[in-house]
C-alpha cells in the first residue's frame, strides 16, 4: 500500500464567520482540536507517513501549528494562494509524491474508509482513479456518483440532487501519480467538473462503496454535529 497522501486544505471558513471568525476551514476547532488534526490522526492510524498539505488562506497558521512532523508523519506544504482550483492545487502537490499512487483527501470531509481496502480495490481494478463513495438517503453538497455492476463510474454530477438517494463522493480517492501528472490540464481547474466529469467516460475510474462514518463540515449544522460525533472517533 502507498504510504503517501495529499490533503487539499486551502479553503477558508467565511461561511462560519459568526462561529469561528476568519479561521481557515481546516483549522476550525472541534472539541479543542483543528479539523485537520483529526484527518492526520486518521492517516497515521493507517500507516501513512508522508503527507503533502495544499494550503492557501492563512497558510502560516497551519504551518506554525503542525510544523514539519506530526506523530509519525512527515509533513510538506504546497502554497496555493493563487487561484488554482481543487485540480490545480492537487497537481501542484502531486509533484512532491514519490509513490506510484497517492491517497487524496478533501480538506472539508472525514470519511472512515479502510485505506488498505481502497488501495487493493484500485489495484484489482487496474484503474487510474478509485473514488470512495458513500450512500446517503438525502445527498448533501457533494458530487453524486453512479457506477455499473463492475463498479466503473458511468455518471458523475458535481452537485447531487439533495432530495434523492445517492452515492456521493466521500472526499477520499486513490490516484495514479503518473496518470494525473501526465494529463494535459489547464493551470486552474476543478477536480469535479473539469476532470472527473470530463474523463470518466474515456478513462478508467471506479467507485469504491463504503458505509462507514462520514461527515462534511461545509454546513453549520454538520459543524455542530461533529462536536458530539468526534468524541467517539477511534483516532
Amino acid at each position: 500500500m502507498t504510504n503517501e497522501a495529499i490533503i487539499l486544505a486551502g479553503g477558508y471558513g467565511n461561511k462560519f464567520e459568526p462561529l469561528v471568525g476568519d479561521t481557515p476551514k481546516s483549522m476550525i476547532l472541534i472539541n479543542g482540536k483543528p479539523f485537520l488534526e483529526y484527518q492526520l490522526n486518521y492517516l497515521d492510524h493507517w500507516g501513512i507517513n508522508h503527507v503533502i498539505i495544499a494550503v492557501g488562506y492563512k497558510a502560516d497558521l497551519i504551518k506554525k501549528y503542525f510544523k514539519n512532523q506530526y506523530k509519525s508523519i512527515q509533513l510538506e506544504y504546497v502554497d496555493c494562494e493563487e487561484s488554482l482550483g481543487s485540480g490545480g492545487a492537487l497537481k501542484k502537490a502531486m509533484q512532491k509524491v514519490n509513490a506510484l499512487a497517492v491517497f487524496v483527501l478533501n480538506g472539508e470531509t472525514l470519511f472512515d474508509v479502510s485505506l488498505r481496502r481502497l488501495f487493493n480495490f484500485k489495484r484489482s481494478k487496474e484503474t487510474d482513479i478509485a473514488i470512495a463513495i458513500h450512500f446517503v438517503p438525502e445527498a448533501a453538497e457533494c458530487g453524486s456518483v453512479k457506477i455499473d455492476s463492475d463498479a466503473r463510474i458511468i455518471k458523475f454530477n458535481e452537485k447531487a440532487d439533495q432530495y434523492a438517494e445517492e452515492y456521493i463522493y466521500g472526499g477520499i480517492s486513490c490516484i495514479g501519480t503518473r496518470y494525473f501528472l501526465n494529463k494535459d490540464t489547464p493551470k486552474e481547474f476543478s477536480m469535479g467538473s473539469d476532470f472527473i466529469e470530463k474523463y470518466y467516460g474515456s478513462d478508467s475510474m471506479y467507485g469504491f462503496k463504503c458505509y462507514s462514518y462520514f461527515i462534511d463540515i461545509r454546513t453549520t449544522e454538520n459543524l455542530k454535529k461533529a462536536q458530539n460525533e468526534f468524541k467517539s472517533l477511534p483516532y
